[in-house]
Parts: C-alpha cells; structure tokens; sequence
C-alpha cells in the first residue's frame, strides 16, 4: 500500500517546469518577461514581428535613471525591445522602439554614436531619437517621411 500523504519524486518533466519557475522569479526583474503583440496590431504593422519584446527588466530602469527618471517607456538593445511595465502598446511608442532595431542592425558602432550624441546634444536632439520619432510618426499617419 502506498501512503498517499508520501512525497512523490519529481519527474523530469516537473523538475523541469519548477527549475523554469524559479530561473523566471529570480532573472524575471532583471531581464523581463517575454511578451508577444497583440494580433490586431501584428496586423496593422507586420513589421513589428522583427523585434523580440520583454516587458519590464533592468534595462527600462537603467534607461531612465540615464534620463533622471525611474523609468522609461521603452528601450531596445539589438533586435530585443524592453517596455516598460505600465507602458502603452501604442502604435508610436512601439514603432520608435523598432526604428532603434533597425538603427543597430544598419551600423555597428550605433550603440557608441547613440551615447555620444546624446552626450554631446541632449536625448531629445539626438538625431537618432529624431529619426526614429519620424519614423514612428510615418507609419502611423501613412505619411512618407519628411527629409
């Protein structure tokens, strides 16, 4: 007869799903969660499936503490796009967000250009912000960019 109040051994399986919860609860408020668009907006901007999203994580708060806030809405390191927790989907922010994608993948030194423009002029005229404004701005309305 078995006892049933007896602890059970893990299976493989279980070890597995408990070893991703954990590894989740620790690195989750460092590196964010994975999160996938909602479909409609997919549709509406194909384009965004380029991008890989987190949402929250360690990146959205150094990015704001750069700007002296707590956070920002969102920040993209390569094809990976960091939102902030509370940030908005909206269509502009996410659009900006993956200009920045394709600022990074265009020149390997865009990284140290972005810092130092954004040393050198503000983040505001950052011409990389400015592009990506612009961008975001174009596919929203339909408009090609203004030169």
């Amino acid at each position: 007869m078995v006892d049933p109040g007896a602890p059970r051994p893990l299976s493989a399986q279980r070890a597995s799903g408990v070893i991703a919860r954990l590894v989740r609860a620790v690195f989750g408020p460092i590196v964010g969660h994975r999160m996938t668009l909602p479909p409609a907006l997919l549709a509406r901007y194909p384009e965004l499936a380029d991008a890989r999203w987190r949402r929250g994580g360690l990146p959205v708060r150094v990015g704001g503490w750069c700007l002296g806030r707590a956070t920002v809405a969102g920040i993209t390191l390569g094809r990976t796009i960091w939102l902030a927790p509370r940030a908005p989907l909206s269509p502009e922010l996410l659009l900006h967000e993956l200009r920045h994608v394709h600022q990074f993948a265009s020149d390997r030194t865009f990284p140290l250009r972005y810092i130092w423009w954004s040393l050198r002029h503000g983040y505001s005229q950052n011409p990389y912000e400015a592009d990506a404004r612009q961008f975001a701005a174009s596919r929203v309305t339909g408009l090609p960019p203004t030169v």
